[in-house]
């Protein structure tokens, strides 16, 4: 790629990019092969099927060349999929939209571990309750401020006693 290259960013539902907007519209002065472009995406976003996922396209205006980046989706797509719920709650204080399971929890950490600063499972698991709060989403039939607490005083310990990581 060289110096003058174009970066394009969007958001798609996974598997399912087209050449129309936002796409078609971003790359078309650039005279890559928009068709191209957008099998590479949906290939890249299969495993995410449902969920809107970040991607940013690098365009060599010279040579036409391209690369895909995808990014992960938001912790709160992940959860509404293990929730398969449609959205949050627009009161979320008040009115519930599911349950997630402590391994629910944590399969939403696994997915995120490479944005998440967290360096422990603990912590991670405390990054995803703090988004469950703005969605009306409660763990383990707890809210999630109930269930930080509880992280924090430890009864939640040996269910959250692995790395986040391999390796660590």
């Amino acid at each position: 790629m060289s110096q003058q290259e174009i970066r394009v960013e969007a958001i798609v539902e996974g598997g399912k990019a087209s050449g129309g907007p936002p796409i078609g519209p971003a790359l078309g002065p650039t005279g890559v092969n928009i068709f191209q472009v957008v099998q590479k995406i949906n290939e890249a976003t299969k495993e995410f099927a449902g969920l809107k996922v970040p991607v940013t396209i690098i365009v060599d205006p010279q040579s036409k060349e391209f690369d895909v980046e995808v990014g992960i989706p938001p912790t709160s797509a992940l959860i509404l999929k293990e929730l398969d719920a449609p959205q949050g709650s627009g009161t979320p204080n008040t009115d519930y939209v599911g349950d997630l399971s402590i391994d629910q929890v944590k399969t939403v950490a696994k997915a995120k571990t490479m944005d998440l600063t967290a360096l422990d499972m603990k912590s991670a698991a405390m990054i995803v309750s703090g988004t469950c709060v703005s969605m009306g989403v409660t763990i383990e039939g707890k809210t999630a401020k109930e269930f930080q607490q509880e992280v924090r005083e430890g009864k939640w310990d040996e269910q959250l006693d692995e790395p986040l990581r391999e390796g660590n």
